[in-house]
């Protein structure tokens, strides 16, 4: 009667149109007229509706929204400026939703949806990935190492670069709102291919020099990390110069770069700095560790003390020249026929 009634659909012109059937204004101008609205019986008579129910004035939503096939009621909230997406959700959890649902007694439901949902579930998938990442990249180290123990001290640079882009988010911010979304959260994803680099050229040069060159750890290690921090330094200067417009460029779409490069660029200066300290340490200690537990490792250089004595060698027999006859030594001196003369007997 007030909101119509869905009769069909009719095309004009190429256009769909809906049907619907309202009743006369006079029916609902007031209040009190709707006690006076015929409702028809089973019977085929009319009767209004003041005779079978009471009319009685209170306050209702204009409609209702199901979801599921349950009532839902939906409270659209956008965070204002200066306010990260996941400072609101905090916020509406646990200012709004925890009271709420204590007050409810489990008689409903409460669930943040729309991007507060995204959010969610894109960290819980990215969260798995960083996982999946970390495990492959240890089980290929591993296998290149032939050892469980080398790549230990290896992924200690990957939560340092971590340490690091969570310290370049936060210095970003302090310039310019930057949330922590999808393309700033693969930036930690590509730290963790890129800074067990630096960590790997240290462990390499010391395990050559104490297979190739017979040098204890301890000495190897320092020789190492003198040798291979020119070129850490200058790949990771390189890197970061790389990165470094993307930071602090202004521009179209920058806001969807900047996380990523304060991330990447971030996690690159803190994993490089710790590595040359903190890399060289463990692996020392994990060398020792292997040395108590298996025994020293065989060193493939020889020196005075391993090497193997030497065979004696049999002495070349001499050959006595065979004697010839005293005719034919005569012969080949005097002359070459048997009388003595050069020219035929």
């Amino acid at each position: 009667m007030i909101d119509g009634a869905y009769a069909g659909t009719y095309w004009h012109q190429g256009k769909e149109i809906d049907l619907v059937i309202f009743g006369a204004d006079n029916y609902s101008n007031h209040t009190q007229d709707i006690e006076q609205l015929p409702i028809g019986t089973p019977t085929g008579e009319l009767v209004s509706l003041g005779d079978v129910a009471d009319v009685v004035l209170s306050a209702g939503p204009e409609q209702i929204n199901r979801i599921d096939r349950q009532r839902s009621i939906t409270i659209q909230v956008r965070p204002g400026p200066g306010i990260s997406l996941e400072n609101a959700m905090l916020r509406i959890e646990t200012e709004v939703v925890e009271p709420m649902r204590a007050d409810s007694s489990g008689l409903y439901q409460f669930r943040l949806a729309g991007t507060a949902d995204d959010l969610r579930q894109m960290r819980a998938v990215l969260t798995g990935r960083i996982a999946m990442a970390v495990f492959i990249t240890f089980l290929l180290i591993a296998a290149l190492y032939e050892s469980f123990l080398y790549p230990v001290a290896i992924m200690i640079s990957v939560p340092l670069a971590a340490v690091g882009g969570f310290a370049g988010l936060r210095l970003l911010n302090l310039f310019t709102p930057q949330r922590l979304d999808i393309l700033t959260m693969l930036g930690f994803i590509i730290l963790i291919g890129t800074v067990v680099n630096n960590a790997i050229l240290i462990i390499e040069r010391s395990l050559q020099l104490i297979r190739n060159e017979g040098l204890d750890h301890q000495t190897a290690v320092l020789r190492s990390v003198r040798d291979r921090i020119r070129p850490i330094f200058m790949t990771t200067a390189t890197t970061c110069l790389g990165m470094f417009p993307l930071v602090i460029f202004p521009g179209a779409g920058s806001e969807l770069y900047r996380g990523l490069g304060s991330v990447v660029l971030g996690g690159l200066i803190v994993s490089t700095l710790f590595t040359l300290f903190l890399v060289p340490l463990l692996f020392s200690l994990l060398y020792e560790a292997r040395q108590r537990i298996l025994g020293t490792e065989t060193i493939l250089v020889e020196d005075s003390e391993t090497r193997q004595p030497e065979r004696p060698v049999a002495p070349t027999p001499e050959i006595e020249p065979i004697p010839r006859p005293a005719a034919l030594r005569y012969s080949r001196v005097v002359g070459a026929f048997p009388c003595g003369r050069s020219e035929p007997c």
